[in-house]
């Protein structure tokens, strides 16, 4: 579970990069104790990762549809007014 409450698999992709995006903000800050900079950290951490993931995940999706895609038939007439 995030820091923040949310089971971090029911982030959005979005979501996640913005909290990410905070989180390093707040790290370059400089203004922050050592052990929320630790703990900062390691959400930041697993929000990386989970960008990873979705990503990942997504680039495989869509290598599987275009793989899909070029498995159809290729004789068939991209103008429907042809016979």
């Amino acid at each position: 579970m995030g820091q923040n409450g949310d089971n971090d698999e029911e982030l959005s992709f979005e979501h996640a990069l913005e909290r990410l995006e905070v989180l390093v903000d707040s790290l370059e800050s400089g203004d922050i104790a050592l052990a929320q900079l630790v703990e900062k950290y390691e959400e930041g951490s697993n929000l990386f990762k989970l960008c990873n993931r979705k990503l990942t995940n997504a680039e495989l999706k869509i290598e599987q549809l275009r793989m899909e895609g070029e498995a159809e038939p290729k004789d068939i007439p991209t103008d429907a007014s042809k016979p």
